[in-house]
């Protein structure tokens, strides 16, 4: 070492470093690094449409359409019951089993069936996962917690395993194993994470969204007079204050529709017709809802659009929101439930199945009708018991034996013939 080396010693140059392999995080959600186009979009309060609008999920839940797909569709599952149910003729719910209460009656300590599912689908249908924690005692589980979408990440490990990244709101990250997390996806393309349809959809949503904001600065700053008087002479203030006191006192309100008005000193009076800007406004708000209701499989009527299809064709809607608008959702829960929570010798002994007959039911003529024909009425062949019939109108059990078997009203009454005649 010389004596410069001495006077003035080298700095230690800086070594390279490697690349932090963890994620990004801000606000409970991550991103791939500080440049990430993600995280501008997050940070400028959500992802920007063409219309200029930024799109969160809360944001997004203000259109009036989109609330109403996510509430209709969510209060539907978390209205059907999901039971577990043995495999077998008798079709007899596994009551003993310690899955059936988690899915039936008590999923965990804070929130109902209904909460439970409602709040899952709802975290389904906005950030296209749901999530929730599988609690087990001694391999029995005794619990399902939701936990927040936007905080989990799935991770699929070199050896074709999943795990799951869980960051908490204190900044804590916990990697859990894949028994451990109750995972429901919409359509995904990875097959792994699903989509957000919110986000697919958000030019929709973001358009419909500032379509109601012109709707509103235009009750707030435009000029919404109906029509316009005119004079061949001008007018002093003292006859312009006159006549409004006077139109608005003979021919304002409801109960004035329609008056005819007595005009004097040649006044003329002109009704200002809606212009073509005006109706083409409407149109677009209302082509927007169709566009939300098309994203979410919900059919026009059910977001209170349409007046046509009310009354006998309610019975059709019901069938075509169960079939094209529930069904998927079914069988996401119903596959999901199965694969996680049944072991593979429970799967041979058990199902999960939602019962939608709860949104199938007719009028009271239709049921009528419908249980006459199960029941053996007019010449069919009876498909249910009397016994069958009322557990789906929860009503009690009858303790008539003939209660639990097939049979037709013109067998029985030959067998009650039958007996009389031997008496």
């Amino acid at each position: 070492m010389g004596i410069f080396d001495k006077l003035w010693p080298k700095k230690n140059e800086p070594e390279a470093q490697p690349r932090p392999n963890s994620e990004v995080v801000g606000e409970g959600r991550a991103f791939a690094s500080l440049t990430s186009a993600d995280l501008y979009d997050f940070m400028r309060g959500g992802s920007e449409t063409a219309s200029g609008e930024y799109i969160t999920t809360s944001k997004a839940l203000g259109n009036m359409a989109m609330l109403r797909c996510v509430s209709l569709i969510s209060e539907s599952i978390g209205m059907l019951p999901l039971n577990l149910i043995v495999k077998g003729d008798a079709k007899d719910y596994a009551v003993d089993h310690p899955l059936y209460r988690v899915l039936k009656v008590k999923p965990n300590e804070f929130q109902s069936a209904y909460k439970f599912k409602s709040t899952m689908q709802m975290a389904l249908l906005l950030h296209g996962n749901a999530y929730a924690r599988v609690v087990r005692t001694l391999d029995r589980i005794v619990r399902l917690v939701p936990m927040d979408s936007t905080r989990v990440t799935p991770k699929l490990q070199p050896d074709w395993t999943m795990r799951y990244e869980y960051r908490s709101p204190e900044g804590n990250t916990q990697e859990l194993m894949a028994r451990d997390v109750l995972h429901l996806s919409d359509l995904s393309e990875d097959g792994i994470t699903g989509i957000s349809r919110v986000s697919k959809a958000k030019e929709a949503i973001g358009l419909a969204l500032q379509a109601e904001k012109a709707a509103a600065r235009l009750f707030k700053n435009g000029v919404m007079a109906g029509g316009s008087l005119t004079f061949p002479n001008k007018l002093n203030a003292e006859q312009i204050k006159n006549l409004q006191s006077s139109m608005e006192a003979k021919y304002a309100g409801a109960e004035n529709a329609q008056k005819w008005m007595v005009l004097e000193e040649g006044g003329k009076a002109e009704k200002w017709a809606a212009t073509g800007a005006e109706s083409q406004h409407l149109e677009n708000r209302n082509h927007q809802i169709e566009e939300i209701a098309r994203a979410f499989g919900v059919p026009r009527p059910l977001l209170m659009m349409d007046d046509t299809s009310w009354g006998s064709g309610i019975e059709q809607l019901n069938i075509f929101f169960v079939q094209y608008g529930l069904q998927h959702w079914f069988t996401v829960w119903e596959q999901a439930i199965e694969n996680l929570l049944l072991t593979d010798v429970e799967r041979t002994q058990y199902y999960v199945k939602f019962n939608e007959r709860a949104l199938l039911r007719g009028t009271l003529k239709d049921q009528s009708e419908l249980f006459a024909k199960a029941l053996g009425s007019g010449g069919h062949m009876p498909w249910m018991t009397a016994n069958e019939v009322r557990d789906l109108q929860d009503l009690a059990k009858s303790q008539d034996p003939m209660a639990d078997k097939l049979e037709s009203p013109m067998m029985r009454t030959q067998n009650v013939t039958s007996k009389t005649t031997q008496n």
